[in-house]
């Protein structure tokens, strides 16, 4: 039998999900911190006899070292190589053999490591995920063998590419002092002098219990769990951490451009970027109205620059705004136009403006913040049907400063975000002097 439900109907529905999920709590964790500081904790999901088990290191990219760029991601593919107890290579061979996934990544804020697999081999995963927090071993064969690896990693997926060529020196202008103007991949020259001493030293200042959260979601109970958190993390000794020091972001008193020309590009595209509060940074009231406003502004095809550049002016093919408020450090507000071949792009820049101009001086409508509400609420409420999701708000958040309750509250803060906060925010953020504008164009010629 086909169920047709009206629009309005489903909206209703989910708002109703969003509100009661807001009050039950989204997640209902349960957590505890063992005596060496590992904090731990557990998201309870029995629909499925799986769990995933996330470690996350309180060290990414931005907490490097000058001129070691990289060390962070190069050590995240270090720690697969083996331990005194685990030969190379046999950590991953268990977790196929038990037909379960696994997979690492590094951010500008953070390291993670995770497994999903059957309920009964979380125990086995435990033991193998606590002893290379401690027990690493690698040879200098191992770590020249990998940075061939990492800088292969880097030529396909940024020097192959024109628009990741150019979105990283745009990055790298965002920001005159703070690290995240350096890739998290590393500079290719400053990769290439990374040692087997410059691995461990990373490894030993900063993997540890009392840097680390785990995070264990699925199939599992507290009462179960407990036991084995304190059988294998529990006897790892906790280390003196270095105060995660980072260099402030100063204000930015001049709008900054850049333009790249490659033959290999073959439709014009236009960014700004603003330097923009987050939950860890600058005017952090900001941070969750910034969200609902990258929402109102270009988060679908019924947002303000969707409407206005492709469906009214038919100037551009796409039209989007990205805001990403859980950075520890500074974020960015960023405006992404594709423009419609042949257009002009000061009459690009001049449209987007326009749109900018109103949301600063009149705000958004009541309509369109509701549909931003509705949106956030309820993707935030489908999320919580995975488990690995699951595990990895929670990493992200407990890594980067917030709480549990941050999190647990959050479609009841989205539910109070009013009007004048979303214009307020607005008018921080939209400061063409704490702007930078980058342009992407062909370029004819050989291509390369």
């Amino acid at each position: 039998m086909i169920v047709r439900a009206s629009l309005g109907f489903v909206t209703a529905l989910i708002v109703t999900l969003a509100s009661a999920a807001a009050w039950a709590g989204l997640y209902n964790p349960k957590t505890f911190t063992l005596a060496n500081g590992l904090q731990v904790v557990l998201i309870e999901d029995h629909r499925a006899p799986i769990v995933t088990q996330m470690v996350w290191y309180r060290a990414g990219s931005a907490d490097e070292k000058p001129g070691k760029s990289g060390i962070a991601h190069f050590l995240e593919h270090l720690m697969f190589k083996g331990t005194s107890k685990v030969p190379a290579g046999e950590f991953s061979a268990t977790v196929a053999r038990f037909g379960g996934r696994e997979n690492a990544f590094t951010s500008t804020d953070y390291t993670a490591y995770f497994q999903t697999v059957a309920t009964e081999q979380l125990e086995r995963m435990m033991e193998l995920e606590a002893d290379r927090m401690v027990n690493l071993t690698i040879t200098a064969e191992q770590v020249d063998s990998e940075r061939l690896v990492i800088l292969e990693e880097r030529r396909s997926r940024i020097d192959n590419s024109p628009a990741s060529q150019f979105a990283e020196q745009v990055q790298a202008a965002q920001y005159l002092a703070y690290p995240y103007r350096i890739p998290v991949i590393g500079w290719e020259h400053e990769m290439r002098g990374l040692t087997r001493e410059d691995a461990l030293d990373w490894y030993r200042t900063h993997y540890a219990p009392n840097n680390a959260v785990l995070v264990v979601a699925g199939n599992v109970t507290l009462e179960q769990l407990r036991p084995l958190v304190e059988r294998y993390y529990g006897p790892i000794p906790a280390r003196a951490l270095p105060p995660r020091l980072r260099p402030d972001e100063p204000p930015q008193r001049s709008a900054r451009r850049l333009e790249m020309t490659h033959p290999r590009v073959t439709d014009v595209s236009w960014r700004r970027g603003y330097t923009a509060p987050s939950y860890g940074w600058g005017e952090k009231q900001h941070a969750l109205p910034l969200q609902m406003l990258a929402e109102v502004l270009g988060g679908s095809q019924t947002s303000h620059l969707y409407r206005a550049l492709v469906i009214e002016k038919k100037v551009a093919t796409y039209a989007g705004a990205f805001y990403s408020a859980g950075n520890l450090g500074p974020s960015q507000f960023v405006l992404i136009v594709n423009p419609v071949a042949g257009q002009d792009i000061v009459a690009i820049e001049r449209a987007v403006e326009d749109v900018v101009r109103d949301v600063i001086a009149n705000g958004v409508d009541a309509a369109d913040l509701e549909r931003a509400r509705t949106g956030m609420q309820a993707s935030t409420i489908f999320g919580r049907d995975s488990v690995q999701g699951a595990a990895r708000v929670f990493g992200a958040a407990l890594t980067t400063g917030r709480t549990i309750e941050d999190i647990e509250s959050f479609p009841e803060r989205v539910e109070a975000v009013t009007l004048d906060q979303v214009k307020a925010a607005a008018k921080a953020v939209f400061d063409e002097a704490r702007s930078v504008t980058g342009v992407l164009r062909p370029r004819s010629g050989d291509r390369s």
